[in-house]
């Protein structure tokens, strides 16, 4: 068999590395160990906070609402118990945006419900 040298792949991937790693603070942007340790964990991380985004925005939804039904004079879950009764198919994202942007419209659909 002939002999196969690996100079050029292993070049490859540790600039792939390493452009991975740009902008890491300390020895974890330039030496190839602690950079190739720093990815893992970044992917972990970023894996996990993915996750996290979706239960953190609805928490914001929630506290945007409640805002701007208590200024109209209700409450969050009595705003939610209706919209449900009523069969107002507005999820928490939109009504979170309605509550922040346009407060008139929020206003609109509050009374639509009561």
């Amino acid at each position: 068999m002939t002999r196969i040298k690996k100079g050029v792949h292993a070049l490859k991937r540790r600039r792939s590395v390493l452009k991975q790693t740009k902008g890491f603070r300390h020895g974890r942007s330039t030496k190839e160990r602690q950079a190739k340790d720093a990815l893992l964990h970044a992917g972990n991380y970023a894996y996990a906070h993915r996750k996290d985004k979706k239960s953190h925005n609805r928490k914001l939804w929630n506290i945007k609402i409640n805002a701007r039904a208590r200024e109209l004079g209700t409450t969050y879950s009595k705003l939610i118990d209706s919209l449900k009764k009523k069969n107002v198919l507005l999820d928490r994202k939109i009504l979170a945006d309605l509550a922040e942007h346009q407060p008139k419209t929020f206003a609109k659909v509050l009374e639509s419900v009561k």
